[in-house]
């Protein structure tokens, strides 16, 4: 009943969200404005739709990737970034600036793409064999190349403006993104979530570690592929149209957990809700910050993941209460 409760608050909740991203700006946009042939129409339509739609999604797949690798990893301080996903993914879209692909229809997103898609391959390669801590390690390898790869691009960038707009990119963001954006990137976050959502059960057998989810008939290559290839789809996309936007999937799925309990199959669901709701409000929010721009949504997350994150490393640094 708890359980039900919850979600039907999550679900009411995520819908408080969407409609707040809808109206929420410097000017405020309310439902009777929505349709109306003016200024206000044109920029519900244009730009608050598309916005609020991809909030919805790069959140949910955040929140659902943070808790899968979780599950997965056996590791409450996991997150999509500890893949190396979204940095290859970045430095994919920063290569797409520095060359120019990112005035061709969709180049900037093609490229991310290209770079989770090779950092999946890797990481396959690297991580095979070696279980969770080979999955891990092989995704600070990755993480570390990709940073050092994307630092050296930034710093032979042939002028300050292609510089300025590869580390505007990189801040995370869903100003001025258009419907047409939502299209291109719906599909990759809808398939890698579906992906990682059938990993539910195996997850909860590898509650009992790696021999008694084999006891329990769980292939554990075949969960590990599709782990890699879900979050790979789902962050990869995310980062391609938002720019890197961390600590959704580490934030949401501590706190759904203390509503669901531990078993990672029941949080999977909620974790996605959690993460849409968390970013359609902390996109709205920036938009309502005094003077003539606004905050870069990835900044808005970190100033607000990193103090949490640093509170999770003292709590599990102590033990258990």
């Amino acid at each position: 009943m708890t359980s039900r409760f919850m979600t039907g608050l999550l679900l009411c909740l995520t819908l408080a969200a969407f409609l707040l991203s809808l109206m929420a700006g410097k000017v405020w946009i309310w439902p009777m404005s929505w349709a109306a042939d003016n200024a206000d129409g044109w920029i519900f339509l244009e730009l608050r739709l598309p916005r609020a739609l991809l909030g919805l999604c790069v959140g949910a797949a955040l929140g659902l990737s943070g808790a899968v690798l979780q599950g997965y990893l056996r590791n409450p301080l996991a997150d999509p970034t500890v893949l190396g996903v979204s940095a290859s993914a970045a430095l994919g879209g920063v290569l797409a600036i520095f060359l120019g692909i990112n005035l061709v229809p969709f180049g900037l997103f093609g490229c991310a793409m290209i770079g989770a898609g090779a950092s999946i391959l890797l990481l396959l390669a690297i991580g095979r064999g070696g279980g969770p801590i080979g999955f891990i390690l092989g995704g600070m390898v990755l993480s570390t190349l990709a940073g050092a790869l994307t630092a050296f691009v930034i710093s032979i960038a042939p002028n300050p403006f292609a510089a300025s707009e590869i580390i505007n990119w990189l801040m995370g963001a869903l100003t001025d993104r258009l419907m047409e954006d939502v299209l291109t990137a719906l599909p990759f976050m809808a398939i890698g979530a579906l992906l990682l959502l059938t990993t539910g059960r195996a997850l909860d057998a590898l509650t009992l570690g790696e021999n008694g989810a084999k006891s329990l008939g769980v292939d554990l290559f075949r969960l590990q592929w599709l782990i890699v290839l879900g979050v790979g789809l789902s962050v990869g996309a995310s980062v391609a149209v938002s720019g890197v936007v961390g600590f959704v999937g580490l934030i949401v799925p501590h706190l759904i957990r203390s509503f669901y309990g531990e078993q990672p199959s029941r949080i999977l669901v909620p974790s996605a809700l959690g993460g849409a709701i968390l970013t359609l409000t902390a996109d709205s929010l920036v938009r309502l910050i005094p003077g003539p721009g606004e905050m870069r949504l990835g900044i808005a997350m970190a100033v607000l993941g990193a103090p949490f994150f640093l509170l999770l490393l003292l709590r599990y640094r102590r033990g258990p209460a």
